[in-house]
């Protein structure tokens, strides 16, 4: 039976529209023209945008698409450093209808290749610091089916390149209507972006996002900052980490500045900082460490109040210590790519400020509490799917419900279905829950590496120490490392008589993955085994002390 709530009382035009963070810059576009969107560059190489000159690029952007055979669903890939064009492309490329998907810079050009063609990308668009490893991307796809590349021109960039498509960002831009009619999504469970994702075996897996989760992941960002109107954020994350943890979308929204910056190094850092009055940045554990180890010099006539957001390993009490000695606020956040990036904030209090520096780090390093706009994150028995006791002991699995959720995996439904099973997204990551609420990670059951805020797969590390011709067995596990966090440990059983060197190794390692993937370690000897003849990677930890770094 109908309630009286529901009797002809249909969501029309007129009271519903779907979700989408595309209504935050045509919003901010109208309300501060004016305003500055974006800045590239120091001094008077500046190149800078007002919010209605990048809403109209935008524009420009998916009208060309458009007419370039683009429709909705179809994917546009970017090879792009934090540069405006970078920006242009989150809304520019949803606007068309189709989906963003911003590929890993640093990723070899047989993962990319395989990216290429799984995403089925119809175009293309490559900074010129990257045409070398793309020109090999390109060279390895498996597909015929026709790809549009487009060279972007950045008069700040002074390096080596190669031309390698049929026109350039600017002559392709120039081709659509400032003025293009762009609409919302029918349905804001369409896809707005593709990010791929290191998994535990096999290729990587294309992450699928939805218009919804976008925008609520995006207001959270708000919301767990109080950030203001008109914030200036450094772009010192990468924008191809789960879309930048959707602050290109949240800065529109806030109608802030957008301070992109090519190449991430301290003293760039600090003069971007001081030059464009930053307010915010965010970054791995890494990125905060290398300003808090800068010279003092270097940190001269910084602005006050800085508010900067960590997320991948817990923040040490030195790190806590050195950026309050800097003037700057930081906030620890946790996630997946499968969930936006962050989704949970560990959430400070007032009094938590009185404490002594080691009690205030021992707090700010758990992963915290949900965003604002995610449903629910718990620590649950993966068997029974019960909530843990929150008593800071008992283990379970980090679980999220809600809009901050991807919409599975592309063309992966076992995947998506073992991802969602019970009716919650399961991370994977080994935590417990303290009486607060608070959740706090033990452990990665995925045995994945995060290393200066990038995702290892220890097990797509082992299956190239497989291949070489010397090696019996080959365990990799992380170490703890003052700079990254985390870099890959490795184990090898050699076979016997066999002489081969821990740099022939390595550079055995570099010959098939991303330079971040290669081991900084390599330690021969026999691997632990169970009566089975399984590797007891728990022990090895031991050895690497990861189980240290686990618990800091």
């Amino acid at each position: 039976m109908t309630s009286m709530f529901d009797q002809d009382l249909p969501p029309t035009a007129a009271n519903f529209a779907a979700m989408s963070p595309l209504s935050f810059i045509e919003r901010t576009a109208q309300v501060y023209p004016n305003r500055l969107a974006v800045v590239h560059g120091l001094g008077a190489q500046t190149v800078r945008q007002t919010w209605s000159q990048t809403y109209d690029r935008c524009r420009q952007l998916a009208s060309a698409l458009v007419q370039a055979g683009v429709g909705k669903n179809d994917t546009v890939a970017v090879m792009l450093p934090n540069t405006p064009p970078m920006v242009e492309a989150h809304f520019g490329i949803p606007m068309a209808g189709a989906v963003l998907n911003a590929l890993n810079t640093r990723l070899d050009p047989e993962t990319l290749a395989f990216m290429l063609d799984h995403g089925e990308a119809k175009v293309v668009i490559v900074d010129p610091e990257f045409s070398g490893t793309m020109k090999k991307a390109l060279a390895l796809r498996q597909s015929t089916r026709p790809l549009l590349v487009i060279d972007v021109q950045d008069a700040l960039y002074s390096g080596p390149s190669e031309r390698l498509g049929q026109t350039d960002y600017e002559a392709f831009l120039a081709q659509g209507d400032p003025q293009f009619a762009w609409a919302l999504p029918d349905n804001e469970w369409d896809a707005i972006a593709l990010n791929y994702t290191s998994g535990t075996t096999g290729n990587p897996k294309g992450v699928v996002y939805h218009h919804r989760g976008a925008t609520t992941n995006a207001i959270s960002n708000i919301l767990e900052w109080d950030m203001p109107k008109h914030a200036a954020y450094l772009w010192t994350l990468p924008m191809f980490h789960c879309n930048g943890w959707c602050f290109p979308w949240t800065l529109a929204a806030r109608a802030g500045v957008n301070v992109c910056l090519r190449r991430v190094d301290a003293q760039s850092i600090f003069d971007m900082m001081r030059e464009h009055h930053v307010t915010h940045y965010c970054g791995a554990p890494i990125v905060h460490g290398l300003l808090v180890n800068a010279p003092p010099e270097m940190k001269l006539g910084l602005p006050a109040g800085v508010k900067a957001m960590v997320a991948g390993a817990a923040p040490p009490a030195s790190m806590i210590e050195g950026m309050e000695q800097m003037g700057f606020d930081l906030t620890h956040v946790y996630g997946l790519t499968e969930v936006y990036g962050p989704a949970t904030v560990c959430a400070k209090h007032d009094e938590w400020q009185q404490l002594p520096i080691g009690d205030r780090a021992r707090l700010n390093a758990r992963q915290g509490v949900r965003y604002h706009l995610e449903r629910e994150v718990c620590v649950l028995n993966p068997e029974t799917m019960q909530p843990v006791p929150h008593d800071g002991e008992t283990m379970g699995e980090i679980m999220f419900k809600g809009n901050i959720a991807m919409k599975g995996y592309l063309k992966n439904p076992k995947a998506t279905e073992e991802a969602f099973a019970g009716g919650w997204f399961h991370s994977g990551d080994l935590a417990v829950q303290y009486p607060d609420g608070y959740i706090k990670i033990k452990d990665r059951s995925k045995d994945i590496i995060i290393s200066g805020g990038e995702n290892i797969s220890s097990i797509e590390v082992e299956d190239v120490l497989y291949r070489h011709p010397d090696v019996l067995a080959a365990a990799v596990v992380a170490k703890p490392d003052a700079r990254w966090g985390e870099t890959p440990c490795a184990f090898v059983e050699l076979k016997a008589g066999a002489t081969t060197t821990a740099q022939a190794m390595v550079d055995h390692c570099k010959m098939h993955l991303a330079g971040f993937k290669v081991p900084r370690a390599i330690v021969f000897g026999e691997l632990p085994k169970t009566s089975t003849g399984k590797i007891q990677k728990f022990e090895l930890r031991k050895l690497a002390g990861s189980a240290i770094a686990i618990n800091v």
